[in-house]
């Protein structure tokens, strides 16, 4: 049975990775973020990897936690918590710092995670239906693991409000805040997607890697080891409090958190 992560390379050195939990929204788990990892790792071995392409499989593109998997994880130790906050913080590093142009093709909802996942790459193109949102806040979790990187795609202003809010927001505005780089018609993103590819493979594949590795180093994203160890950290903790509980039991339940209040 294929995984919850699909990769492979044609022979341009032009990789696709495919989120693959169409039935979930392709919401993250831990078997999707070890898939993730692995796909990474087989390919930054492979001397003629160039582009790498991000996409996703159903109706999202990405839809972020799995919060019927974050429930369970709440409920283990303080130790396994901050380990699956270190590998889902490592797994967006990674693709981050890849040292070639990674493009994410975005459709349908980009939730969570999945924001965090648009950040970290190059070029980001959305379909003008895609939605987009920055939800921790609405379950009592937090975006820590991601807000390096939002902070370089969309500046400290803007996450300000969005992570703050939850609120969702489309295409256009995701590409007026800087989220997104370019906004097609839903049936325009493949070939959009190839058309950036082609302009990628133009380009000299080393002076794009040191130029990348160059931006990343003036950059938020460019964070170091113990500061992703810090915000593993911070991220494990909060899955753990009174307040996630009652966010993720909201969401089980269908109903308002207890903290809302109606105006």
């Amino acid at each position: 049975m294929p995984g919850p992560v699909l990769a492979d390379l044609d022979q341009r050195g032009v990789a696709r990775i495919t989120l693959n939990r169409p039935e979930a929204g392709n919401a993250y788990n831990s078997a999707m973020i070890e898939g993730l990892l692995a796909a990474l790792d087989d390919l930054i071995a492979r001397p003629e990897l160039r582009v790498v392409v991000l996409k996703g499989n159903g109706r999202h593109f990405q839809a972020g936690a799995d919060l019927k998997w974050i429930n369970e994880v709440a409920a283990v130790s303080e130790e396994e918590n901050v380990r699956v906050s270190r590998a889902t913080a490592e797994a967006v590093d990674r693709v981050n710092r890849l040292p070639v142009p990674t493009v994410a093709l975005v459709h349908g909802g980009c939730f969570g995670g999945g924001t965090g996942m648009v950040a970290a790459c190059d070029v980001v193109i959305a379909a003008d239906t895609a939605v987009f949102s920055i939800s921790e806040v609405r379950w009592g979790l937090t975006a820590a693991i991601i807000i390096p990187q939002l902070s370089d795609a969309i500046s400290a202003r803007q996450l300000r409000r969005y992570a703050l809010t939850a609120e969702r927001f489309d295409a256009a505005e995701a590409q007026r805040i800087g989220l997104v780089h370019q906004v097609v018609p839903a049936d325009a993103l493949a070939g959009a997607g190839e058309a950036m590819v082609a302009k990628l493979l133009e380009n000299g594949p080393q002076a794009m890697a040191e130029t990348k590795a160059w931006i990343l180093k003036f950059a938020w994203g460019g964070f170091d080891r113990s500061d992703l160890e810090a915000i593993s950290s911070s991220h494990g903790a909060t899955r753990r409090t009174a307040e996630a509980a009652e966010g993720l039991a909201s969401f089980a339940g269908k109903r308002a958190a207890q903290w809302r209040r109606e105006t």
